[in-house]
C-alpha cells in the first residue's frame, strides 16, 4: 500500500513560457545558422572545459539540438547533457530530455522512486537558461563544424 505525501505539483505555465522564451532567443544568439542538420558548434572557455551544441534534426517549424559539457578532468556522468526543442513558430526552446531522462513529464509527484523534484521539468529549463547566459558570455572563442 503506497500513501501519497503532499499534493501534485501545479507548474505555472506563464513561468515556464517566459523561460522558453529567453532560451530560445539566447540559442538564436548563440547559433548563427539552427536550422542545418548535421552542424555542430564548439567553444572552449579554458583547457578543460569544452561546449558543443550539434543540430541533430530540423523541420519547417522545429529544430533539435544536443547541448553538452566535456571535460578531460570529469567523469561522463557529471558532464551535463540535455536535448532542446527549438519551435520556431512559438519562438520557444524547451528541454525535452536530460542526463538520460527520456520524456521529462510538467510535474512529478514527490516522493517517487527515481527522486526526480516535482518541478524537475522547470528545473531543468531555469538550468539550461542559466547555462546558455554562461556561454553567450564566453562565446567569442566559438566555432562550427560539420557533425
Amino acid at each position: 500500500m503506497t500513501k501519497e505525501i503532499g499534493r501534485k505539483y501545479v507548474p505555472k505555465v506563464a513561468n515556464m513560457h517566459k523561460v522558453c522564451e529567453v532560451n530560445y532567443g539566447r540559442l538564436l544568439k548563440l547559433l548563427p545558422d539552427c536550422d542545418t542538420e548535421d552542424l555542430q558548434y564548439q567553444f572552449e572557455v579554458n583547457d578543460s572545459l569544452l561546449y558543443s551544441i550539434k543540430i541533430i534534426e530540423c523541420s519547417r517549424y522545429t529544430s533539435t539540438l544536443e547541448m553538452s559539457q566535456k571535460s578531460p578532468m570529469s567523469y561522463d556522468f557529471l558532464s551535463p547533457e540535455v536535448q532542446v526543442r527549438l519551435y520556431h513558430d512559438a519562438k520557444m526552446a524547451e528541454v525535452i530530455s536530460a542526463q538520460n531522462i527520456g520524456s521529462l513529464q510538467p510535474s512529478y509527484r514527490y516522493p517517487n522512486i527515481k527522486m526526480y523534484q516535482k518541478n524537475e521539468k522547470e528545473m531543468v529549463n531555469l538550468f539550461l537558461a542559466e547555462w546558455l547566459q554562461f556561454c553567450l558570455a564566453h562565446s567569442s572563442q566559438l566555432y562550427s563544424s560539420e557533425a
